[in-house]
Parts: C-alpha cells; sequence; structure tokens
C-alpha cells in the first residue's frame, strides 16, 4: 500500500484528482469506480476545473458507482445519482449511457444486483476505484458483520452510517434505512484502489484498516490483501496509525 499523508482536506482532495486524472490520461478508456459523499467532492471539483482547461477528457471514460440508496429517485437531491451529476457528469463530457449508478427504485433487486455484478465483469472490472470510508470501517455500504458479502446486494445501513448521514436529510428519520451497494468482490476485482479519508473521525476506521486484523467487522481491512491500493488521506485521519506504518 502506498500512503499519501497530506496537510488537510484540500490537499488530499488535490493529490487523489491527480492520481484519477493520471488514470484517464494513461488510459482514456479507462473504467473508474465512483464514490459519493464529501470525501469526493473536492477530488471532483479538481477534475471539472482541470476538464475545462482541456487537460483531462471523459469522452470514452466508463463508470461504475459504488452504491445508491433504496428508495430514492435518480432527480431526489439526496439521491447519489442526483449527486454525480451535480458534481461530476453535467459538467464534463463523459456520455450518459457510459454512467452507471444502482437504482434505488429497482423492483426487482435481486436480479438487479446480479445485472450490475454482470456488467461490471462485461467491462473487464474496474481500472481504478474511489473509496471513501465510514466510521466503522464501512468500504461503498459495506457493513460490518460475520461475514464479506462478495457480491452487489441490498444492504440494512448501521445506526452509526443513518446517523453520519442524517446532516444530509431534513430529520434522521427521512435517511433510507437500506441501500444497493457494489459488494467486496467488485471492490477486490479493481487494477488499483484510491482510498481517501479525511478528519479525526476517520482515524480509527484508518488505523483498523490498516493496522487490525482483516476482519468483516472492519470491512476497510480487507484492502490490506489486494495488491495496489493507494491512500490519500490528511494528517487528522493518519493521526492514529504507528508512524512505522507511514513509509
Amino acid at each position: 500500500m502506498r500512503i499519501y499523508r497530506e496537510k488537510d482536506y484540500e490537499a488530499m482532495s488535490r493529490r487523489a484528482a491527480q492520481i484519477i486524472a493520471g488514470e484517464i490520461v494513461h488510459n482514456p478508456a479507462c473504467v473508474l469506480g465512483l464514490a459519493t459523499g464529501s470525501t469526493p467532492e473536492g477530488a471532483y471539483r479538481y477534475l471539472v476545473d482541470w476538464y475545462k482547461q482541456g487537460l483531462i477528457s471523459f469522452q470514452d471514460v466508463l463508470s461504475v458507482n459504488l452504491d445508491e440508496y433504496v428508495g430514492l429517485a435518480p432527480s431526489h437531491d439526496q439521491s447519489y445519482r442526483y449527486f454525480m451529476q451535480s458534481n461530476l457528469f453535467d459538467h464534463v463530457d463523459i456520455a450518459a449511457e457510459n454512467t452507471r449508478v444502482p437504482d434505488g427504485l429497482t423492483k426487482d433487486p435481486e436480479t438487479f444486483c446480479q445485472e450490475y455484478d454482470a456488467y461490471i465483469r462485461s467491462v473487464g472490472y474496474v481500472s481504478l476505484q474511489l473509496l471513501g470510508i465510514g466510521r466503522n470501517g464501512h468500504i461503498g455500504f459495506n457493513e460490518p458483520g460475520d461475514h464479506f458479502v462478495k457480491q452487489t446486494h441490498v444492504v440494512d445501513l448501521a445506526e452509526s452510517t443513518i446517523d453520519a448521514n442524517a446532516r444530509f436529510f431534513a430529520t434522521r428519520d427521512d435517511v433510507p434505512k437500506q441501500a444497493i451497494s457494489m459488494g467486496i468482490g467488485a471492490i477486490m476485482g479493481a487494477k488499483k484502489v484510491l482510498l481517501c479519508a479525511s478528519g479525526e473521525e476517520k482515524a480509527d476506521a484508518i488505523c483498523s484498516s490498516l493496522c487490525g486484523p482483516i476482519t468483516p467487522k472492519c470491512p476497510g481491512s480487507i484492502l490490506q490483501l489486494h495488491p495496489n491500493v493507494v491512500l490519500v488521506a490528511d494528517e487528522a485521519a493518519l493521526s492514529k496509525v504507528p508512524a512505522g506504518v507511514i513509509a
């Protein structure tokens, strides 16, 4: 695992965007696995700026998103499809048909999840998978449990995850209780994983993921087994990682 220690969120965002942009320049037809939430917002802002400057193009890029809330329409302002349109897709030259976000309104979740995994396999898996990490160590919406779920699946969100996301909704009761999440199998199938973290509230999850046992009780710990992981984190998020771990 390669670790970039950055001063703050802004520096973390710029470094992450540089890595994503490098992937696009190196392989214009790459498959990007994309994440949502507050962590990648800054990176997307840089990517949009660089596109507008003519430095990168998404014309041939395919994208596959990690997850989506069950029950939210793509037009809902807290849906992850809406997030991606607002923060990236509407501002660059990626073709609409080249973007994939799980369908939170699907009437047949089991079939949808199977088809989502089939699509990921059909494009040769993800070239670069962008991940954030939850306070409880979740990646995507793969919550702590007694086993790693390999396939795309419907997950019951942990109370801590609902609490963390409540700030985006009018009330805590408005936060969806389920999501469709890409499974650990697809994440681990990515050729490269870019894990980003910012803030002291992520320090325990980062320390456990890097230094603790590999266990489904901390889903991020599975990344210890991936051959090509880059961690970009600010000083606060790395504050509990022993000095010897960070080269």
